[in-house]
């Protein structure tokens, strides 16, 4: 690891147009960073936070809204508000075979108003949740926001230097800077920290067809002859998920489209009127699977939270929830301490201890699955089978509800402990 303290050598100075000052700099507007700075903003204190894009209408992967989160909103008074977009909702998530179906998870079990997944556009979620901090004063949004340098005094960061659409630089200085940038973290990149990280056996590739009335209720994982597909409902649309080998999209490209729609209707037999709707590769979004962490999610002044202290699979889904979860810890930690004017590494280091057990017990459960079903799952050259561990646990009563409990609440459940906004 690089010395945080240390620019790079190419940097050299620049003309800032503009010097802010604020509480909390936050770089990154997805559901991490926007939550951390609406629950601060609630709070009355000064948040700035820093989005790359010009807005935040642009296609996500994560549509996903656990129980989790649901109950967070509805703590907050904001879950039915949410729920008034249109959305789909998961309720159970069955694992269909040639040998018979399995359902894995059954929300109806848990014990909240929100017993299943909601899926709406991360986009929809994003605006709702920016136009309720929009409400505080002390939120500030700045959007199209190109992070570039960091602002550090020795080895603390003080704030960040970023460029506008019209390449004009600015500066944010903060008593605390939070990372929420992703996984391909620019923050982290220019502190030189390199998450551990785990293999995976799978990319994704992710597109969309029209979800029929008529189709089954139960969304799920399809394992037939043509490998693995996940259907997510989506409303009035079916998410797919087409599980691939890992790097295996230059392979499916060269096999073209056709090729592709061949594959879903092997597998999942229902959608064979609906396959014709992907007509372009343009339609097709490829994640490339990853799982890490970092060892330390801090320095002096700044704190990673969310795919930028951890990139999740996307097994399961859990991706923004868990980066809600570190919002919510970092706020519990820290608001008292920023109004106060005094953040300390300790208190950095205490947000860290209250995440990374759920962080690495997920992603631990989220490995176990990739090789013991999702790899199995791709080897087409013999009938897939579930282990016989899996299929007995939904016949187990002291079993059958963990399944949905980790994936919709993780090892431990959250709360916001400043739920009152200050007046």
């Amino acid at each position: 690891m690089s010395d945080p303290s240390t620019p790079p050598p190419t940097e050299s100075p620049v003309s800032v147009q503009e010097v802010h000052e604020t509480s909390c700099c936050i770089v990154g507007g997805g559901p991490g960073g926007l939550m951390l700075a609406f629950f601060l903003a609630r709070q009355g204190i000064p948040v700035t936070l820093l989005e790359s894009h010009p807005d935040f209408d642009r296609d996500f992967r994560g549509d996903t809204v656990h129980p989790a989160t649901l109950d967070l909103l509805d703590e907050l008074g904001l879950a039915d508000e949410l729920l008034k977009i249109p959305h789909g909702e998961i309720r159970a998530f069955s694992f269909y075979t040639q040998q018979g179906i399995v359902k894995l998870a059954d929300f109806s079990g848990l014990h909240t108003r929100f017993p299943y997944i909601a899926t709406l556009p991360q986009s929809r979620f994003l605006d709702f949740i920016c136009a309720e901090a929009r409400r505080f004063p002390s939120f500030r949004l700045v959007l199209g926001a190109n992070v570039q340098r960091l602002v550090q005094d020795g080895d603390t960061v003080k704030g960040v230097q970023y460029r506008d659409h019209d390449n004009q630089w600015h500066e944010v200085r903060a008593a605390l800077t939070v990372a929420a940038d992703g996984r391909f973290s620019r923050i982290r990149h220019l502190l030189g920290l390199e998450p551990v990280g785990t293999s995976a056996p799978m990319d994704v590739l992710w597109y969309r067809v029209p979800r029929l009335a008529s189709d089954p209720a139960d969304v799920g994982g399809y394992a037939g002859p043509s490998g693995l597909i996940i259907l997510l409902d989506r409303g009035d649309e079916w998410q797919i998920g087409n599980v691939i080998p890992k790097d295996g999209y230059k392979k499916a490209r060269a096999e073209g489209l056709q090729r592709l729609r061949e594959n879903v209707v092997q597998t999942v037999p229902f959608l064979k009127d609906r396959c014709n709707h992907l007509q372009d590769w343009k339609q097709v979004t490829v994640l490339s699977v990853e799982s890490n962490r970092l060892t330390k999610w801090h320095v002096p002044g700044l704190l990673l939270i969310g795919d930028a202290a951890h990139t999740m699979s996307p097994v399961g889904g859990v991706g923004i929830n868990y980066a809600i979860g570190d919002a919510v810890e970092a706020a519990n930690v820290l608001t008292d301490k920023l109004k106060a004017g005094r953040v300390s590494v300790d208190d950095l280091a205490e947000v860290q201890r209250r995440r990374q057990m759920p962080v690495r017990v997920i992603q631990a459960v989220q490995s176990r699955i990739q090789k013991l079903i999702v790899a199995p799952s791709l080897d087409t050259s013999r009938p897939f089978r579930l282990p016989w561990y899996v299929r007995i646990i939904p016949r187990l009563p002291l079993l059958r509800r963990l399944p949905a409990r980790i994936m919709g609440y993780g090892p431990r459940r959250v709360h916001l402990q400043h739920l009152r906004a200050s007046s």
